[in-house]
């Protein structure tokens, strides 16, 4: 095949047929035509050599698997379903066709695993470095309305699934978007699952976000802390900053961040630090079960606070990683 937009289409074009004629057309018009049951939630994200990625060193397929999991983290973010995708690139003009399609087969498991198929996009060159931009288009599933960073209540208990820090040493290249484990939690707490936000720029920051957009505080407890420190942090803490440094500041975990009542049974009670698991018969994208950790509370006073094992309490700085600060 020829190196061309025309050519790379046609492949994209006879690789993603559409997957219903009657209510689905995907590649091949200016726009794709979907079906959606509800209401529709979109999510876009750039990813860009030199800030996300390497190029030089990172395989396409490393890269094009990265840039649509992102996008899933979006979807466990809001505890809904993904259903379609849009790609849009910036190809370094000296890439192979091999190169471009090596993005797309990146893409491909997760798209597979998760039911997004890819429906269109764009394609353009240029003399810089790669662009990958996607946007992931989804729907609440059918028992449960999205969930939103903004529902903290005083005296929920704030959750973390999985260990945070170190993610540059590789995580954040093969790391699996929570997709299911947010639908296992939307489904077992229900109405008692009250905000969740997914990790992708750090801890200290994304837990503000969270904050700031319930008009709430949230206490963090430093040995709860400690439990959910990454083996990579630890790792990465050779470079004179400590593991907990890592942990909340380094980004890139896509961890969930949630809140929800103290309940018994199948909500999230659990002890500070400890680690907790709801499971599900449904086993969403073949996830039986979900593990996080209880690391603090939400609480009157604004802001973010860590209390230490004296009971002493420091604020938390949004410390994580901020685009289009210089």
């Amino acid at each position: 095949m020829d190196k061309s937009e025309d050519g790379f289409i046609a492949w994209l074009a006879s690789r993603y047929p559409p997957a219903d004629a009657a209510s689905v057309r995907g590649i091949g018009d200016d726009m794709a035509v979907l079906a959606f049951d509800s209401e529709a939630l979109a999510a876009s994200d750039m990813l860009m050599d030199g800030v996300h990625f390497d190029a030089t060193t990172h395989a396409p397929e490393q890269i094009g698997r990265k840039a649509l999991a992102v996008n899933l983290s979006d979807c466990a973010g809001m505890a809904v379903r993904p259903k379609s995708v849009l790609v849009s690139l910036a190809l370094p003009s000296d890439w192979t066709m091999d190169q471009a399609k090596g993005l797309i087969l990146g893409m491909e498991p997760l798209s597979e695993k998760y039911g997004c198929r890819i429906v269109g996009g764009d394609t353009n060159s240029w003399s810089r470095g790669l662009v990958v931009s996607i946007t992931v288009l989804a729907e609440p599933w059918p028992d449960r309305p999205p969930v939103r960073r903004g529902g903290v209540r005083t005296g929920d208990v704030i959750c973390v699934t999985g260990r945070l820090g170190g993610s540059l040493l590789g995580r954040h290249l093969d790391f699996e978007p929570r997709v299911g484990e947010a639908r296992i939690l939307s489904e077992a707490l229900g109405d008692h699952l009250h905000a969740i936000i997914d990790i992708s720029d750090g801890l200290s920051i994304d837990s503000h976000r969270m904050a700031r957009a319930s008009n709430r505080g949230i206490e963090f407890h430093e040995r709860a802390l400690q439990a959910v420190i990454s083996s990579a942090a630890e790792a990465a803490a050779i470079d004179g900053r400590g593991a907990m440094d890592h942990a909340l500041n380094d980004g890139e975990d896509f961890e969930l961040l949630f809140a929800a009542d103290s309940i018994g049974g199948g909500g999230a009670a659990g002890a500070m630090g400890e680690r907790t698991a709801i499971g599900s018969d449904s086993a969403p994208f073949g996830i039986t079960q979900v593990e996080f950790t209880v690391i603090g509370v939400a609480i009157d006073d604004p802001g973010v606070w860590i209390r230490d094992s004296d009971g002493q309490r420091e604020p938390l700085e949004p410390a994580g990683w901020q685009h289009f600060t210089e």
